[in-house]
């Protein structure tokens, strides 16, 4: 039945509906691809849970000033000191700042003085000063501050002295300039890399363009549908979710299309018939694709689950894609092929007839090896990867600070580290506290012995509401300024009746940390479970399942302790944002269990006639190649992220590629199957497929390999 499904997708008329039916969908969907930019959701408020206590504080905030404000800081650095005519340049340049749109409140170093500012604007050392004002763009903040701070520049250059953008509204802008700038050039790195692999892997001048043409179809599809789903539903997207979802989409798409199109070429060499042969190949790679399809959709949408929205919106963002790009790959692909016939193979066309390579490839060749001692290779295998998942310990995933943000050189954290330096405090990011207006007083007092903040001595009051802010003495996102939220609430909750909420710039950056401790609790387990789950229903056996289980979470345990030391020892930033760990295992899992959903449905066929021992080998052998280039091509789109200048991507890239690479080179091909070898039948359990095997009469070995005698097939 399930051949003749596939029969019908790709047949001599039906592969010519299927070819105009899809480049329909691209052609509708690709129009509102390119407006996925326009329904991101960026800012680190929108993340939050609605019961995070920075989330309640802010609806109560709205009272006292518009929710759109964003304080932004100019910095001023000359090392041989500011000279007066500096400091005059700097005020008469805020008339002009006023003038920009979307700019108001401006206050200068004499403006902060003439209102008896307990801040400072000038530092005691004479070399830095600052400049505040308010910006207000509504919610188009994103797509607006880049162009600002550009023309904030522009204004504010003085001979001989450094100036930078700081605050909230300067890392808004060095945030924004990042994702708005660089989605084309990711995009265009990851094609280019795949192009390359795909070249190298077939060897043919034209076969590597239908993969490339049915994944970007794929991501187009992809695109214009989450813009129409983040337009008219609550699903959020973010500029985090749409750089993962192109290196995802394309390649997990090239990776079902080499499972493909190695299968397709198989039965080309079984059968004269390209309509036939391609039927026999969706028949037999289809199950496997739609199962790692399914295993990477649910492992992805169990991020619904976490409190975090940004987290909770990049799992059903990236499934969607996955699933289309599934969808595409065993419809349009196989359509181009056919359609294209044999000669887009060449120079290595596979002729009807002609012997299969893979039988004494390399992998052959690595199987018999491991043959040889099964027990010791994957006892072996298995101390070494966990020695090197102690690197893990030099992880420290207590949220990035400020000075490693991006891996190049930001204007907001410059700026931030010279008034940090310099002893000036950046009233943009205070803390804000929300208590009953009557109890104001007791909460100002509240604070008194509390560390690294400045509090103003009035409170702002509306009604029986009451603000209080406390400026921080130190980076906003530092250690020392989330201890100060956490003393400060620990103080403002201990006055009786204010009921007091604290928020602000390093309140939601604390909430964010708690929000990933307890998402990675808890989805983690979910995520196991229903991987575990699929794996039980494809291969219909209790055994197999928990071994490729451990040896996933081995292989994750391994990527992230090689991780700690190239983060430590190479990139010299051994933090890790709060969330790194979640995406780094749900990606690892779901896509390492790919490679070994592959290959043991390969080993189940063959098992069924020629016992699991022999069935093993003959599935390494079939599909290593394949499965080694497909690791190679999801590896290196992924390693792509880590050509951003943003220390998260790359670190999550660097992650999943070296972990993707160990699942291809060393869990998959020496671990899983030396655990077949050693194991044999029982792997099976409780299933009855190998427990009286069918007796197959020994092959004819070739040049390369032993001859495997039948009394051993099982």
């Amino acid at each position: 039945m399930h051949r003749q499904i596939a029969g019908k997708l790709t047949g001599r008329f039906s592969k010519w509906f299927v070819l105009v039916g899809v480049l329909a969908l691209v052609v509708i969907m690709g129009s509102f691809a390119g407006k996925l930019t326009d329904v991101q959701e960026n800012d680190a408020d929108s993340w939050l849970p609605s019961s995070a206590e920075s989330t309640r504080a802010m609806d109560a905030l709205n009272t006292f000033q518009d929710q759109y404000d964003v304080g932004t800081t100019v910095v001023y650095y000359r090392e041989s000191g500011l000279t007066d005519d500096d400091l005059a340049a700097i005020e008469s340049q805020a008339a002009e700042l006023g003038d920009l749109d979307g700019v108001s409140d401006v206050i200068t170093p004499q403006g902060a003085e003439a209102a008896g500012s307990p801040v400072p604007f000038v530092s005691d050392d004479g070399k830095v000063a600052k400049l505040e004002f308010t910006v207000n763009f509504g919610d188009a903040l994103w797509e607006e501050m880049p162009s600002l701070a550009d023309e904030v520049r522009d204004i504010t250059a003085i001979d001989g002295v450094d100036v930078y953008l700081a605050g909230a509204g300067g890392s808004t802008a060095d945030q924004s300039s990042v994702f708005s700038g660089f989605d084309g050039k990711l995009l265009l790195i990851t094609l280019g890399v795949v192009i390359l692999i795909l070249l190298a892997s077939y060897r043919s001048p034209i076969l590597w363009l239908l993969p490339i043409l049915s994944a970007v179809a794929s991501l187009g599809i992809t695109m214009g549908l989450l813009y129409l789903l983040a337009k008219y539903t609550p699903l959020t997207i973010n500029g985090q979710t749409q750089f993962i979802l192109t290196v995802l989409v394309i390649g997990a798409g090239t990776d079902y299309a080499l499972l493909l199109i190695a299968r397709y070429r198989e039965e080309l060499r079984r059968h004269e018939d390209r309509h036939e042969a391609m039927a026999f190949a969706l028949h037999r790679a289809a199950p496997a694709i739609l199962a790692s399809a399914t295993t990477v959709v649910v492992g992805l949408l169990c991020l619904m689950f976490a409190e975090l929205n940004s987290t909770a919106g990049l799992g059903p963002a990236n499934a969607i894609g996955v699933a289309i790009t599934c969808l595409v790959m065993v419809t349009f692909l196989p359509a181009l092929l056919v359609i294209c016939g044999r000669w887009v193979f060449w120079p290595f066309v596979p002729r009807y007839g002609s012997s299969e390579p893979t039988t004494s490839g390399f992998w052959a060749r690595v199987g018999n090896r491991i043959d040889g001692r099964p027990r010791a290779v994957w006892i072996g295998t298995a101390l070494a990867l966990a020695l090197v998942s102690l690197g893990s310990l030099l992880l420290d995933t207590s949220g990035i600070p400020s000075d490693e943000q991006y891996t190049n050189e930001a204007d907001s954290v410059v700026g931030q580290q010279l008034l940090v330096d310099h002893g000036l405090i950046d009233a943009s990011t205070p803390i804000q506290i929300i208590a009953k207006a009557d109890r104001a007083d007791d909460v100002i007092a509240s604070l008194e012995g509390v560390d690294g903040v400045q509090v103003l001595p009035q409170p702002i009051v509306q009604g029986d509401t009451a603000l209080v802010i406390a400026n921080l003495q130190s980076d906003p996102i530092s250690d020392d300024a989330i201890a100060a939220v956490e003393d400060v609430r620990d103080a403002v909750h201990a006055v009786p009746g204010a009921d007091a909420l604290v928020t602000g710039y390093s309140a939601v950056t604390l909430d964010v940390e708690k929000a990933s401790e307890r998402d990675n609790k808890v989805i983690i387990p979910i995520v196991l479970a229903a991987v575990f789950l699929i794996l039980i229903g494809l291969l219909r056996a209790i055994a197999s399942p928990l071994l490729l289980i451990g040896t996933v979470i081995l292989s994750f345990a391994a990527a992230m302790g090689i991780s700690g030391i190239v983060f430590d020892l190479l990139y010299d930033r051994p933090h890790t944002d709060p969330g790194f760990p979640l995406f780094a295992f749900v990606f690892l899992v779901a896509l390492g269990i790919d490679y070994n959903i592959f290959l043991m449905t390969r080993v189940r066929e063959e098992t069924a006639t020629q016992g699991t021992r022999r069935g093993s080998l003959i599935a390494l052998s079939s599909t290593g190649g394949v499965i080694t280039s497909a690791g190679i091509v999801l590896a290196a789109t992924f390693a792509a992220l880590a050509t951003m200048p943003l220390t998260f991507t790359l670190q999550i890239g660097t992650t999943i590629a070296l972990g993707v690479l160990l699942d291809t080179m060393i869990v998959r091909s020496v671990l899983v199957t030396a655990l077949n070898l050693d194991i044999r039948g029982r792997i099976w359990w409780p299933s009855a497929l190998d427990r009286k095997p069918p007796v197959v009469p020994p092959s004819e070995p070739s040049a390369e390999e032993e001859p495997v005698p039948a009394s051993l097939n099982g």
